[in-house]
């Protein structure tokens, strides 16, 4: 069981990855595929309730890959963690099938209190670098989480968010309604707008237009004055 869900992460960076060449490529070269290994040690262990033996495996872990994963996280099959340096996922969090996160991706608390705590991501998320999703929040099926975004609510399914706090942005539709878009760093790369460089833009267009409204006014009254 262990051997096939390693060798079905092998193929899931060779498929997203150009830069894999051979499946040996991965297993010996890629930090995040050795980050998961030694999760999967640390959270049976956890499991067992040997909590100490875990959080040692685990550290050994984070040492060897730069990759921190508390032994305590839910991490479902084929995870692919990109470059992984400075990654960090806390006890609490959940992550489905076929995500994708990036490197200096954090999934934070935001409480000290024991519990659900942090995050939960579903099927087919994909997170860009630096990214932050903090507390007990839920990133839905297929969603999207652009570079440096800080998510500290909700994501809907099949939505991108972009900016600080994160804003959900338009995204392409792809013909084959069946595949997401592969959207790398979580970022739309096909010219959606900013939202907040939309909003500061429509700010701009109506205080210009406030200014015109202004100097008519203004005219119209000097005309007045001068006509009495």
């Amino acid at each position: 069981m262990a051997f096939m869900i390693i060798a079905e992460t092998v193929r899931a960076y060779r498929e997203r990855d150009p830069a894999a060449r051979s499946d040996l490529e991965v297993l010996l070269c890629y930090p995040g595929l050795h980050a998961l290994i030694w999760h999967r040690a640390a959270h049976a262990l956890w499991r067992r309730r040997l909590t100490l033996f875990a959080r040692l495996v685990s550290h050994l872990g984070r040492f060897l890959t730069g990759i921190e994963i508390h032994p305590g996280a839910r991490i479902g099959r084929r995870l692919v963690i990109d470059h992984g340096m400075g990654v960090v996922i806390g006890e609490t969090a959940e992550i489905g099938d076929d995500v994708y996160l990036y490197h200096q991706v954090t999934l934070g608390g935001t409480s000290s209190v024991r519990g659900k705590r942090h995050p939960t991501l579903g099927n087919g998320v994909i997170v860009g670098a630096g990214a932050k999703i903090l507390g007990a929040i839920t990133v839905g099926d297929n969603a999207r989480v652009g570079a440096n975004a800080v998510v500290l609510q909700d994501v809907p399914a099949a939505t991108s968010v972009v900016g600080v706090p994160a804003r959900p942005v338009e995204r392409r539709t792809p013909l084959d309604r069946r595949r997401p878009v592969f959207d790398p760093y979580g970022t739309p790369c096909d010219g959606t707008p900013d939202p907040v460089l939309c909003e500061i833009e429509r700010l701009r267009a109506e205080l210009a237009e406030l200014e015109t409204r202004v100097g008519r006014l203004a005219a119209d009254r000097e005309r007045s004055t001068m006509a009495k």
